[in-house]
């Protein structure tokens, strides 16, 4: 819903706030008249502390006028007569306004947007879970933006500051040349005859005792000057990596995160638009007091004044360099991650992005970025700053690409769309570990340098942890590791260091996240669900959830300790069982029609309280993959007494053959699905047409009879 029409809702205070946001500098007409076109405008891609953008705020000025000019046009009748003149009137008031400065246009509109939403949102959803969060990264938003206008404030202070000081420091070395003119004059006396020398000296020596008197008061003065300004400079330093601690270590690291989690299945991580906005705002700052703190070193060279400026310019400078080398080595980033099962022989593709190139410039010179596949130990020497010899455990084709500016996006971006992995060097493995335990990861490095070669940059990003396989088969149990890395890797962790045991809570949160993301399903597991798959993971008969609440599961009972009796791990079993669903079941599972975890007995449980031709589907116990169907009926062998019955599992090569919802056509006997609906209720929508099946000779039919398939051949 357009936020002026939830405006228009507001009652009380709210209400009261909303209109105070107007007046003669922008008219709530203006803003009700044209209120889709204003919520259309790319007011947020405005940056407006760059004099450069003034020329797209122009433009929208010129847009906003031709529209109101536009509607008021169109005004027609009585009450339309007096609109189109009141309209045309506040569009000459706008352009009078705002034509020499179009950029507070753009403020004052982005203030009115960003006070609706927020005035809407604390009305509609402060009591909900989801305000609760919007309203808390709002005014985590809003706390960051606060922070940069104090920032622009204090920055712009220092240059006037600077402005005045080098003023008077130009000053000062005027008069110290009248000084030494008056000195010279002084010095030329004693070639004039004495009647003349008396004459003139006392007036010579007066204006040297006031001019060296200035210039000793002068000079102090300009010292304080000095140490203010440092002092000032401090202060911004200071709020600078504040600001840039919270951009940095809070969100670009729950950005990470979030990419990590997407991994697993989890939402999407989100763009990178308004992250990239923060880091060149800080870019720019940094920027401008590094300059300043330049020109304020320049002063003191061009006129030394005894004092401790000198020390405390030298901690500034390296200080401010300190704070721009840690922005631009963070955020040298990995966009899009490569595969994290990655297959040799396979092409893949990853972006790495610079959020700070297009504000520093960096695109002038575009730079060259390498990926190079290392080891866990490899990585680990890297962050350490050991010397790795530029030692890889493989070898990457096309691993070269240059970094792209993107003028319409602003983006420093090198994107690899063709790499392939021709071959990988395996280190020794620990104890039991396997090679789809084996975690590599593909280094990204670049150099490049900023402000006219002032400063050069080595910039390295590791990417998500990478399970190299040479074949399909391997995929199952890399996958496993991946997912067991992504779910529980802890921030600014030694590569890539993960718990041995887990919580089982935290582990059915991961396997529902994977669930749900590959069987592409909002339904996920639901707590009898993970009842189930915790009796098979701790061989448990216990069906209270919360007796598994403080239980830990081990990486070697998730996938390496085979499960009881069976030949396949406990991820193995799950990992058939989603394959399954996303392949061939997803309708069903979404329709709600698949129980699927429900073991044999409880199946039994289940069925012998319901009419004979009841059936449900599980997923099967003994197969990896395979779903069964489980039905009541009478015991053939002995009258009166029912029975339950179990079809061996379908698997995928079944239904790659004939549908379930056509199998379970097949079966007569089957009527019900439990706990009492008529299957063809449930099913007849995934029935295959009939005559889909004979449209030709030589085609086949499949007659389903209890637990085998008969192939008739017709001719």
């Amino acid at each position: 819903m357009a936020v002026w029409i939830q405006a228009q809702q507001l009652q009380g205070d709210a209400l009261h706030q909303m209109q105070s946001l107007y007046g003669q500098h922008f008219p709530i007409e203006v803003r009700h008249y044209l209120s889709q076109w204003i919520e259309g405008q790319p007011w947020d891609g405005i940056d407006l502390e760059n004099p450069q953008e003034e020329i797209k705020a122009k433009r929208l000025l010129d847009s906003l006028i031709q529209e109101l000019q536009k509607k008021a046009e169109h005004q027609v009748g009585e009450d339309g007569f007096l609109l189109k003149i009141k309209l045309g009137h506040y569009a000459s008031q706008l352009k009078s306004t705002y034509d020499r400065c179009p950029l507070e246009l753009v403020r004052c509109i982005k203030h009115i947007l960003y006070t609706e939403q927020r005035l809407v949102r604390e009305a509609t959803n402060s009591s909900s879970p989801v305000g609760s969060l919007m309203d808390s990264m709002s005014q985590k938003y809003h706390q960051i933006n606060q922070a940069f206008e104090e920032l622009r404030i204090l920055t712009q202070d220092t240059e006037n500051d600077l402005r005045k000081l080098q003023h008077n420091q130009e000053y000062f070395i005027i008069q110290y040349q009248e000084s030494l003119r008056i000195q010279a004059q002084l010095s030329s006396l004693a070639t004039l005859p004495p009647a003349d020398r008396q004459l003139r000296e006392p007036s010579l020596l007066s204006k040297r005792a006031t001019v060296e008197a200035w210039l000793t008061r002068e000079a102090n003065t300009l010292q304080k000057y000095r140490l203010g300004l440092a002092e000032k400079h401090q202060k911004t330093l200071a709020l600078l990596r504040k600001q840039q601690t919270v951009i940095l270590d809070d969100e670009l690291i729950q950005w990470k995160r979030r990419q990590q989690l997407a991994g697993n299945g989890g939402p999407p991580e989100g763009g990178l638009d308004i992250l990239q906005s923060w880091c060149e705002k800080l870019a720019e700052t940094i920027w401008q007091n590094r300059q300043q703190i330049r020109r304020a070193e320049h002063l003191r060279q061009q006129l030394p004044i005894p004092g401790p400026i000198e020390e405390l310019l030298t901690e500034l400078n390296s200080t401010i360099t300190d704070i721009i080398s840690a922005l631009v080595t963070s955020t040298f980033i990995i966009e899009k991650q490569p595969p994290q099962v990655l297959k040799t022989q396979t092409k893949f593709a990853a972006t790495v992005r610079l959020l700070v190139g297009g504000k520093l410039n960096v695109h002038m010179n575009p730079p060259q970025v390498k990926a190079t596949i290392i080891s866990e130990q490899q990585a680990k020497a890297l962050l350490k700053n050991e010397n790795t010899r530029n030692d890889s455990s493989g070898e990457i084709l096309n691993n070269n690409c240059v970094m792209e500016y993107h003028q319409t996006t602003g983006t420093l971006s090198a994107h690899f769309r063709n790499m392939s992995l021709k071959r990988i060097r395996r280190s020794d493995r620990r104890g039991a570990e396997s090679v789809t335990e084996e975690k590599f990861t593909i280094l990204f490095e670049s150099q490049f340098s900023v402000g006219g070669n002032e400063l050069v940059f080595q910039v390295k990003t590791l990417s998500l942890p990478v399970v190299v396989i040479v074949h399909g088969s391997q995929d199952n149990n890399a996958t496993a590791t991946v997912l067991w890395d992504n779910a529980f890797a802890e921030p600014g962790r030694v590569p890539f260091i993960v718990p041995d045991k887990v919580l089982w809570p935290q582990l059915c949160e991961a396997l529902n996240m994977k669930y749900k993301a590959e069987v592409q399903s909002n339904r996920g597991l639901s707590e009898e669900n993970l009842v189930f798959l915790a009796q098979k993971a701790f061989s448990s008969s216990s069906v209270n959830p919360e007796d598994y609440r403080n239980m830990t599961m081990t990486w070697s009972q998730f996938n390496r300790e085979s499960l009881p009796g069976r030949n396949f791990t406990f991820w193995q079993w799950f990992d058939g069982v989603m394959e399954l669903t996303k392949k061939h079941l997803k309708p069903h599972w979404n329709d709600g029609a698949i129980l699927g975890f429900v073991n044999k007995q409880q199946a039994q449980d289940m069925l012998m309280s319901k009419p004979n031709g009841t059936f449900l589907l599980r997923f099967s116990d003994s197969e990896i993959g395979g779903i069964t169907i489980a039905w009541v009926a009478e015991n053939p062998n002995k009258a009166g007494e029912r029975m339950v019955w179990n079809l061996m599992p379908y698997t995928t090569k079944d239904f790659s053959i004939r549908s379930l919802a056509d199998r379970i056509s097949d079966l007569n006997h089957l009527l019900f699905l439990y706990p009492d609906r008529p299957k063809d209720e449930v099913f007849s929508k995934y029935y295959t047409p009939p005559l889909c099946n004979l449209y030709s000779k030589n085609h086949y039919m499949y007659i389903a009879l209890n637990v085998r398939v008969y192939v008739l051949v017709f001719k």
